[in-house]
């Protein structure tokens, strides 16, 4: 683990001069540039309309890989003689290699149609043209971006990958920003939840390396002082609370600060004998903290699986991992954290981090980054630091759709982009533009990003704080003359063909308004165009009910007649109908889920009309449609006309307020149990959902209408009682 760096510090020397060597190549690649507007030129397309296209780019591929291989040392031997490829073993292998590949061809067959409006199971969906053809051009490569000696080109492109995803998120990047923002490519969002944890454990637990260190071998620093919430402070004369809870910038700053006080000592090797990353979390406890608990990690109801893992990994402990419940809205409750924050001020017990969901994954709520950022404001004054990551893996490119172009030049006078087709609501937008206050933000480009897998990123707001999560290998780095991504973080080995595919999709399609703007744009404008629909669709003569799990809003100066009259427009109504019609657009950004993840319960009624008021026999319906409109291994994927997904919502994680209020919504109030099951559509497909041939909403609701009406009549002919 290495100190602190600022951005005269080597790592961004190198990476600077790893640049300025890239540009004085033939090509000098950067993220500027006017990109693209043909939304129907980025994708192949639901009947590979570009399939022609493509080809032709990959075989260009193909060419350009061999050109190259050919012009490097031309005079070198060859081997593949046409001889050999006149052999009997040659011409067998061949034949073997096009038998299997078309038996491969076939198989494949069977995997997920996610190209078609009838997928809305999980987060996938097709993947950009240029994201595609990115990642096969590096492949031919084989870069390996753990270290430059191993990817030349590669880890140049991720470099500035990092800075575009950075500044899509909200993190300024100008000259004169201090502290530096730094962003790198990960295999996934899992991974870079992990190491967000692992670096604010770490900068919580810093100071006591330094504060030792300052002890036992470098007493001409005794006298550096740092801000405390009591005011500026010796650090050597800290007590252990205070040390738990410095601020994260003036931890990171420290490192630097000592090297310029003592430039000719080895601070790092001071320090370093006394980090957490040395003697390990139990002694690290046993010698600085023996009597404070062990810190905690806030996490809401709706966290990804990988924050459990992080906890596990680090020896953070799962229960040293809290759950705070959520609100109506499956946001977290900032009352909530409140009183776990005042707890842990009177018990002493230091909070590592606490982390908001922006976009979940089974609800695509958004949480108030706003609250919970004024919430640690005040917390500071009262002596309680904690570092705030953003996980923002399914929803970090949604910040696209209000992000105004950049890197760009300024389109002609006489062409001005359309705007996307729907903007994020009014509190969604506040918290985005919020975003770039928080310590760290993990973002999936594999996810909302359209681009193949490997491909997550995690992005830090102070640069130095990935200096605490650093490891390097003699094998394969060779110190601060090369540009580098590898040391930091969990993974060793990467394919630097994720990290090109981000890079040329990026290129062609800007992650600002005219852009991602416009793909994300329009698939909120198709999930809420369903959500109305679901909210429409049952009528009394129906055997069901449809309750969403989002609640048609109060809008401020829309009365609620005229709010359900509203969402009958935006059911019936075309696309060009809703987009000439300016109240009706700016009520539909605000209905729906915070992103495009629309949860939704069914609930069957009895033959006299009345709902079920069965919890459990509820989920039974739930699943059962559920396994209607799921894919089963192997199936012959033809056979499928619509695929969803699935979860439950529990309330040990979601807080017994919120599943009771949706128990009763959907008529099952009265009944026993605390966990409901619910069905789950993503839409991320950019059509619109209008065609010559009709609206699709109305495909979806006649493949719902036959799963419902085939499963209540399987229920009703299974059951007597009570029907």
């Amino acid at each position: 683990m290495h100190g602190g760096r600022d951005n005269t510090t080597p790592g961004f020397a190198r990476a600077a001069a790893g640049l300025r060597t890239a540009a004085n190549s033939s090509f000098a690649p950067s993220m500027s540039g006017s990109g693209t507007r043909a939304l129907e030129a980025w994708f192949l397309g639901p009947k590979a309309e570009n399939a022609e296209l493509f080809e032709k780019l990959i075989a260009d591929a193909i060419r350009d890989q061999a050109h190259w291989r050919r012009n490097f040392h031309p005079d070198d031997p060859t081997h593949i003689t046409e001889e050999i490829k006149r052999s009997p073993q040659y011409l067998e292998a061949v034949g073997s290699l096009k038998d299997n590949h078309q038996s491969l061809l076939a198989f494949l067959k069977k995997s997920v149609p996610f190209f078609s409006m009838r997928y809305q199971g999980h987060m996938n969906w097709e993947l950009t043209l240029p994201a595609m053809l990115g990642y096969f051009s590096a492949m031919l490569y084989n870069p390996n971006n753990v270290a430059f000696e191993g990817s030349t080109a590669t880890t140049i492109l991720e470099l500035l990958v990092g800075d575009d995803i950075c500044r899509m998120l909200g993190y300024e990047l100008s000259n004169t920003a201090a502290p530096r923002p730094w962003g790198h490519i990960t295999c996934d969002g899992t991974v870079a939840n992990i190491e967000a944890v692992w670096a604010a454990r770490n900068v919580k637990l810093y100071p006591f390396a330094i504060r030792e260190a300052l002890r036992a071998s470098l007493p001409e620093g005794a006298d550096i002082e740092v801000p405390s919430f009591q005011g500026a402070r010796r650090l050597v004369e800290l007590d252990s609370w205070e040390v738990l809870n410095l601020r994260a910038d003036d931890v990171l700053a420290l490192p630097t600060r000592l090297k310029q006080a003592m430039p000719e000592k080895d601070v790092g090797k001071a320090i370093s004998e006394f980090s957490v990353q040395t003697l390990g979390l139990a002694e690290f406890h046993r010698r600085f903290l023996p009597d404070l608990p062990s810190p905690v990690v806030f996490v809401p109801g709706t966290k990804h699986y990988s924050f459990p893992k992080a906890a596990a990994l680090l020896g953070i402990g799962a229960k040293n991992l809290q759950d705070v419940p959520v609100d109506l809205k499956a946001r977290l409750d900032v009352d909530e954290l409140r009183k776990e924050l005042e707890r842990c001020l009177r018990d002493k017990q230091a909070v590592y981090a606490v982390v908001c969901v922006i976009g979940s994954t089974e609800e695509s709520a958004v949480d108030p980054v706003d609250k919970v950022l004024e919430l640690r404001d005040e917390m500071r004054g009262r002596g309680l630091d904690f570092v705030v990551h953003a996980d923002s893996a399914w929803g970090g490119y949604h910040a696209s759709v209000d992000r105004a172009d950049f890197d760009m030049p300024a389109p002609r006078p006489s062409f001005v982009p359309p705007p996307p087709a729907m903007t994020l609501g009014t509190y969604v937008t506040r918290q985005f533009r919020q975003l770039g206050k928080v310590d760290s933000i993990t973002v999936d480009p594999h996810k909302s990003g359209y681009i193949p897998y490997p491909a997550g990123a995690l992005c830090y707001r102070n640069s130095a704080m990935r200096d605490l999560v650093s490891f390097s290998a003699p094998v394969v780095y060779h110190g601060d003359a090369e540009p580098t991504v590898g040391i930091y973080g969990v993974e060793g080995s990467k394919p630097g063909a994720a990290v090109a595919a981000v890079y040329l999709s990026h290129k062609v399609i800007r992650p600002s308004k005219s852009g991602y703007g416009k793909i994300i744009g329009q698939a909120l404008f198709s999930c809420r165009k369903l959500y109305a629909r679901l909210l429409c669709m049952a009528k009394d003569s129906d055997p069901f009910v449809v309750v969403p799990l989002n609640t048609l809003p109060n809008i401020k100066g829309v009365s609620q007649p005229k709010s359900h009259q509203l969402l009958r427009d935006v059911d019936s109504k075309t696309g060009k109908e809703i987009e000439a019609d300016r109240q009706l657009l700016d009520f539909m950004s605000e209905i729906g889920p915070d992103q495009n993840i629309l949860a939704y319960a069914f609930n069957l009624k009895n033959a006299d009309g009345t709902v079920n008021t069965s919890l459990d026999l509820c989920n039974r319906f739930n699943k059962s449609l559920y396994e209607r409109l799921s894919i089963d291994p192997g199936h012959d994927i033809y056979g499928y006309d619509l695929i969803v997904s699935t979860t439950d919502l529990d309330a040990d994680q979601y807080g017994d307020r919120f599943i009771d209020n949706y128990k009763d919504r959907l008529g099952v109030g009265g009944s026993a149990g605390r966990r409901i099951t619910v069905l789950r559509s993503v839409v991320m497909n950019p059509w619109l959902t209008d065609t010559p041939q009709g609206s699709f909403i109305d495909v979806l609701e006649h493949e719902f209408r036959k799963a419902l009406t085939e499963e209540v009549g399987r229920i009703r002919g299974s059951f007597t009682r009570g029907f």
